[in-house]
C-alpha cells in the first residue's frame, strides 16, 4: 500500500510498504516528486528489481567482504581479489555506501591507476570492483551496477610495449642449458607442453600417457603444499581440465628425467635434489641462477608464451590452441596472442587470386572450369 500525506510544515510524505511488510517513507516539497518516487518504487516491486534502502547503504567493503567469504574461488584467484581489494579499490571506496557509487567516480579511480600502473593491471583491478558491483546487484544490494555505463573505450588499451614478445628456442635452450640438472627436463615440458606452473610441479607419473602420447592436465599443486607432504588443488578453471598432445621429444625428455632422478613416492616427476616436491620458491631461485647467468629478463610463464608463438607460427587454429593451453574462451586466447599471428594480408590476396582468377599454366587445358568462364566473361 502507498500513499502521499501532507505534512503541517507543507511537505508532502510519500509512504510504502515492501513486500516483507516494512514500511519505508521520504518527504519531498512537490507532491508531483513524491508521486514519482511512488511510482518508481511500484514497478520496481512489480518487476522484481526492487531494493531495500538498508541494504543499498552497505558500504562496499562490508558487502565485498561478505561476498568474498561466501565465493568458491581458486585459492590463486582469492589472493588475487584481495589483495586488489584491499590495496587499490578499499581506501578510496571501501566506505562509501553501494547507493552512493557513481559511474562517475569508478572513471576517476581508473585514470588514476592509469597514471601509475600498466594497462592490463588497470584493466584487472577495474574487471575486480565490476565483478563485486555486479554481485551487489545480483544479491538485491543495487538496482544496477554504475559499471553498466562504462565501456571498453572508457579503459587503457594495451599498448604496444605491453604485448608480450615470447622468447625463441635458442633462449629456451640457453636457460634449460644454464639449469641444474635436476631441472633441465622441467624447462623442456614447460616449452614443449604450454603447461602452467603449477600445473607443471603438480604433474605426476600417471598423467603421462606414453601410448597415446598425451599429459592430462586436472590438477595443480596446491600453494599450501609443503616440501615434506605435497597435496593438489583444482587446476585454475574448469577449462583448464585437458588432455595436451605431446612430441615423442618432450616424452623422451620426461623418461630419461626419470631414469636419472626417480619421482617422488607420490609420483611426482619434478623434485629437488634430495628428492623431496619441488615446491615455486625452490623453482624461482633455480630459475633466477640460469636466466642471470644467460642475461635474460625472462619468467617460467615465458615458457607457456613460446609454446603458444610457435603453434601458431605452424598455423595451429586459435580454437586447437585454447584447447591445449586450457583458456575459458578462444577470445582470451586471441586477445593474448593475436599480435602474433602476423599481418594475412598476402595470404587474403592469393586466396581469391586463385579462386577466381587460376594461372592457366596450372590447368590441364580441358573444358574451362566455371572460374575461368567468370574471368573471360569479365573480359
Amino acid at each position: 500500500m502507498a500513499s502521499i500525506q501532507k505534512r503541517p510544515n507543507g511537505k508532502f510524505r510519500a509512504r510504502y510498504r515492501d513486500r516483507d511488510g516494512r514500511e519505508h517513507s521520504r518527504h519531498f516539497i512537490r507532491k508531483l516528486d513524491a508521486q514519482r518516487w511512488l511510482d518508481e518504487v511500484t514497478t520496481d516491486l512489480l518487476t522484481g528489481r526492487y531494493v531495500d534502502p538498508r541494504h543499498a547503504r552497505t558500504q562496499l567493503k562490508e558487502f565485498a567482504e561478505s561476498w568474498r567469504a561466501d565465493k568458491l574461488h581458486s585459492r590463486g584467484t582469492e589472493e588475487s581479489f584481495e589483495s586488489v581489494l584491499r590495496l587499490h579499490i578499499y581506501p578510496t571506496l571501501g566506505d562509501v555506501p553501494l547507493d552512493q557509487i557513481r559511474t562517475s567516480d569508478i572513471k576517476r579511480l581508473v585514470k588514476a591507476w592509469d597514471r601509475i600502473a600498466a594497462a592490463s593491471t588497470v584493466n584487472h583491478r577495474y574487471t575486480v570492483l565490476a565483478t563485486v558491483l555486479r554481485a551487489a546487484v545480483r544479491d538485491r544490494k543495487l538496482a544496477e551496477s554504475p559499471c553498466d555505463d562504462i565501456r571498453s573505450k572508457d579503459l587503457p588499451r594495451l599498448r604496444a610495449a605491453e604485448l608480450l614478445v615470447p622468447i625463441d628456442t635458442h633462449t629456451v635452450s640457453e636457460i634449460r642449458n644454464a639449469m641444474a640438472d635436476q631441472y633441465k627436463a622441467l624447462v623442456t615440458v614447460g616449452a614443449g607442453t604450454g603447461m602452467r606452473r603449477g600445473e607443471l610441479l603438480g604433474l605426476t607419473w600417471d598423467r603421462v600417457d606414453f601410448t597415446g602420447r598425451t599429459i592430462l592436465v586436472d590438477r595443480q599443486i596446491d600453494r599450501r603444499a609443503t616440501a615434506d607432504e605435497p597435496r593438489w588443488a583444482q587446476t585454475k578453471t574448469e577449462a583448464s581440465e585437458r588432455v595436451i598432445p605431446v612430441a615423442d621429444g618432450v616424452l623422451e625428455t620426461i623418461t630419461a628425467h626419470v631414469e636419472d632422478h626417480g619421482v617422488h613416492k607420490t609420483g611426482l616427476i619434478f623434485t629437488t635434489t634430495i628428492g623431496s616436491a619441488l615446491r615455486p620458491g625452490t623453482l624461482h631461485r633455480a630459475w633466477s641462477i640460469a636466466v642471470g647467468e644467460v642475461g635474460k629478463d625472462v619468467t617460467p610463464h615465458d615458457l607457456r608464451h613460446y609454446f603458444a608463438s610457435e603453434h601458431l607460427r605452424a598455423g595451429t587454429s586459435i580454437k586447437a590452441l585454447q584447447k591445449y593451453l586450457g583458456h575459458k574462451s578462444a577470445t582470451e586466447t586471441l586477445d593474448t596472442y593475436g599480435h602474433l599471428m602476423g599481418d594475412e594480408s598476402d595470404h587474403a590476396r592469393h586466396v581469391i587470386q586463385t579462386a577466381l582468377f587460376p594461372d592457366p599454366a596450372d590447368s590441364l587445358r580441358t573444358e574451362p572450369s566455371p572460374e575461368t568462364r567468370f574471368r573471360r566473361s569479365e573480359g
